[in-house]
């Protein structure tokens, strides 16, 4: 449940799956749909907490990602892998100037009092580990790894 300063190079995965969506909030609802069915496909159940943290993670990551990321006519991206004991989940958006900002903590409750922001509490509640990265001028993924149980 930390914020990585750096995105950790993405670690061997099993299967992988990646598609576009367009930056509505229907893209965003079809994220999180697909997410949910993707994790069945790999035999993560509906009902398993790993599903459940997995695809709250994607609905406020891609949520970010139409509302602060969205550029008009751009899509944003969303990476799943499954990982040896957990889900990695990534969101790419055209802003790569308007980056995160930091879940609370016990000395920023600033953000717990703002009417908007506290959306990454969930995604720090929920993930083991996550951060964002640029790795070009146009782009920036905000990244989540969730536990799984053997």
């Amino acid at each position: 449940m930390r914020l990585a300063d750096t995105t950790p190079e993405r670690r061997a995965s099993t299967e992988q799956f990646t598609v576009r969506f367009s930056s509505t909030r229907r893209g965003a609802r079809l994220a999180r749909r697909l997410t949910a069915e993707r994790l069945a496909a790999w035999g993560i159940p509906y009902d398993s907490e790993t599903s459940h943290a997995a695809v709250a993670v994607t609905a406020e990551l891609a949520a970010n990602a139409i509302t602060h990321g969205r550029l008009p006519g751009r899509d944003f991206l969303l990476s799943l892998a499954r990982l040896p004991g957990g889900v990695r989940i990534e969101v790419v958006d055209t802003r790569p100037e308007r980056l995160p900002k930091t879940a609370a903590t016990p000395t920023n409750l600033d953000v717990l009092e703002a009417e908007t922001g506290r959306g990454l509490l969930l995604v720090a509640a929920y993930a083991h580990e996550w951060g964002c990265q640029t790795r070009d001028a146009h782009t920036k993924t905000v990244w989540a790894e969730i536990t799984h149980p053997s």
